[in-house]
């Protein structure tokens, strides 16, 4: 199934306490590949929490079960996240 990282991203950001996300796909054994989200925090949450406010409005399919919670996300010098580091960092692809 075709999952749109940005769909998942505005969705998650719209959670008052996740300044910003990026949503990434990591191999998994069972599927080929699992959602994952990486969050840049305004005060701690509880990954079930998110979990819950995403299934709201997303198909279970679509909400990640994994979640990383980081000081910043890595960006270039136009701003843009670096999901091939996050790959690398989380999920081991290159």
């Amino acid at each position: 199934m075709k999952i749109f990282p940005r769909e998942v991203e505005d969705v998650l950001t719209r959670h008052p306490a996740v300044l910003d996300a990026a949503v990434i796909g990591v191999p998994d054994a069972e599927f080929g590949e699992r959602v994952l989200a990486v969050c840049e925090l305004k005060f701690p949450v509880e990954p079930g929490e998110l979990q819950g406010f995403l299934k709201r409005s997303l198909s279970g399919y679509k909400c990640p079960r994994e979640f990383h919670f980081i000081d910043s996300l890595p960006r270039n010098d136009a701003g843009k996240v670096l999901k091939a580091h996050l790959r690398r960092t989380y999920g081991g692809q290159p």
